[in-house]
């Protein structure tokens, strides 16, 4: 009988004596995995499992043996040796022997996982409070993952939404990070602000992201699917709600994800799903890029309109400030103030825009993370709703002096 299968017998029998813990799904192994690393891992971890058992049965076993065996109504005049050095001998090599054999199957492991050569692509991962970026360092994209809406808006006080309801209720984010299936993908770590950890239990991978250093790791998954971890080192008040989704797909729908995100969906769409010739592809991925990604973007210096902007800037909101001043603007004192009424949301609209791409004090900058379009669009978000109605009008060209 497998391990798995005990275990699940043991839940059957516990579910039948206490009806309350069917109310959810137990996982008490680690997941097999969706790589050749997470598999050698399960299996690591099943051997040492083992070997734990055995010699849990063999040391218990010679306890109670000798409790039965020895016990004061069948000697009731105790043994008078001290010591025996064979025995001694024995309880010290054999543990080291023990020891050594299990650390050549880890070891073996360990440098398999650690070596990223012969890597297809490269993925920058960096953490920040609390979302991550991703930048495909071979393909020119980059982008925010955080907690999608419908999670962020049940998690809040007082929302009145049942979290059982949400599906995959803070595991699920607005972007996912897609990679292609059978290909090496490098990892490479680090962190904006403070120290986060990259972690997804089906593909056996998790590392800390620490500021100013760049961690590696690398995973190559063998089947399309969804996969999702979180953020495993305590990071800070929003710490919990920073989850990770990787969505693994064919090559081919890749290349079509690719030719989306940089702009070269107009001429990918004029092409077969599956182009046969190769090279086909770098045409389709590389020629149109920088023609539909300028015919995309306004008019160097055209002012955006009022609707334009508050829709756009009702986005970024809930993308990058719901969930420190929340949904309304009432924000969460002293660290986040309100929104509503704010000296900031009312005032000077230049320390306004100053304020966001430079953050203070708990406020993180949005320089970097925001575009000049982004960030003239969220100040006029704030300056118009959220209870405020100054009227004002901020144009990208303004946060671009103000940077």
């Amino acid at each position: 009988m497998s391990v798995n299968t005990m275990m699940k017998a043991a839940i059957g029998v516990l579910v039948c004596l206490v009806p309350s813990l069917a109310m959810a799904e137990w996982a008490l192994n680690m997941p097999v995995g969706v790589t050749d690393v997470s598999r050698d891992v399960f299996d690591l971890h099943m051997t040492i499992f083992w070997v734990c058992v055995w010699i849990g049965v063999v040391v218990f076993g010679v306890m109670f043996y000798s409790v039965f065996a020895h016990r004061k109504s069948r000697h009731p005049k105790p043994a008078d040796f001290h010591e025996s050095t064979l025995v001694e001998i024995i309880w010290t090599v054999l543990p080291f022997i023990i020891l050594v054999v299990m650390a050549i199957p880890a070891a073996g492991t360990f440098i398999r996982m650690e070596d990223s050569s012969g890597a297809e692509m490269t993925i920058k991962i960096t953490g920040y409070q609390w979302k991550w970026q991703y930048e495909y360092l071979d393909h020119d994209i980059s982008f925010f993952s955080t907690l999608d809406a419908a999670s962020n808006k049940a998690r809040q006080t007082g929302s009145g939404i049942d979290p059982a309801s949400v599906e995959n209720y803070l595991l699920e984010v607005d972007n996912h990070m897609v990679i292609p299936v059978d290909t090496k993908v490098r990892l490479l770590l680090t962190a904006n602000d403070v120290i986060h950890a990259w972690w997804v239990p089906d593909l056996a991978v998790k590392k800390d992201a620490v500021p100013g250093f760049v961690n590696e790791m690398w995973t190559k998954i063998n089947k399309p699917g969804i996969y999702r971890g979180q953020c495993a080192e305590l990071c800070g008040r929003d710490h919990g709600f920073m989850p990770v989704v990787v969505r693994a797909v064919p090559k081919d729908e890749f290349d079509a994800w690719v030719a989306k995100q940089t702009g070269g969906e107009v001429v990918a769409a004029a092409e077969p799903a599956k182009t046969p010739a190769p090279a086909v592809k770098p045409a389709v991925k590389e020629a149109p890029k920088k023609v539909v990604k300028e015919a995309a973007k306004p008019a160097a210096g055209a002012d955006l309109s009022k609707a334009d902007l508050m829709a756009k800037g009702e986005k970024v909101y809930k993308t990058f400030c719901g969930a420190c001043h929340k949904a309304n603007g009432e924000g969460m004192p002293p660290a986040f103030p309100a929104l509503t009424g704010s000296p900031i949301t009312i005032g000077d609209v230049g320390l306004h825009i100053d304020r966001v791409i430079n953050g203070k004090g708990a406020m993180q900058p949005f320089g970097g993370q925001l575009s000049d379009e982004e960030i003239a669009a969220v100040v006029t978000y704030e300056r118009n709703a959220l209870g405020n109605s100054t009227g004002d009008i901020v144009q990208p060209a303004q946060v671009a002096a103000a940077r």
